[in-house]
């Protein structure tokens, strides 16, 4: 005696599977790296960037070092552009803000003898 044909089980929508959850540091990482990609020199350190994440919105909080003298606020609307993109792009979440600390600044003029820059208090 053989069993009746089984019916494959009905489809459900990838939306009704589960959920994706994505760490705020690896949200930081991604807002990082769009800082880079947003400066045209980075002086020192690399950017730096914090995130809290709350229902698929991102309050994201950079820390840069510039060079100077230079257009600071320009650096900073470009770093706030490309991250609020990136991360909208890579993670589909809401960036409503980018908050940008500019940590230090450095200068040409003060650079060392052994061409590592001074950093401006």
């Amino acid at each position: 005696m053989s069993s009746p044909p089984r019916s494959a089980p009905p489809r459900v929508a990838a939306a009704e599977r589960g959920a994706t959850r994505i760490a705020d540091r690896v949200v930081a990482k991604i807002a990082a790296q769009a800082a880079r990609e947003a400066l045209a020199t980075v002086p020192g350190t690399p950017p730096h960037a914090t995130v809290t994440v709350h229902h698929d919105i991102a309050r994201v909080r950079v820390s840069l070092e510039l060079d100077y003298p230079s257009d600071l606020a320009a650096q900073c609307a470009a770093v706030r552009r490309q991250v609020a993109l990136r991360v909208e792009e890579c993670a589909s979440m809401s960036v409503p803000e980018v908050d940008i600390d500019i940590e230090h600044l450095h200068s040409g003029h003060s650079r060392t003898a052994s061409g590592r820059d001074r950093r401006l208090r």
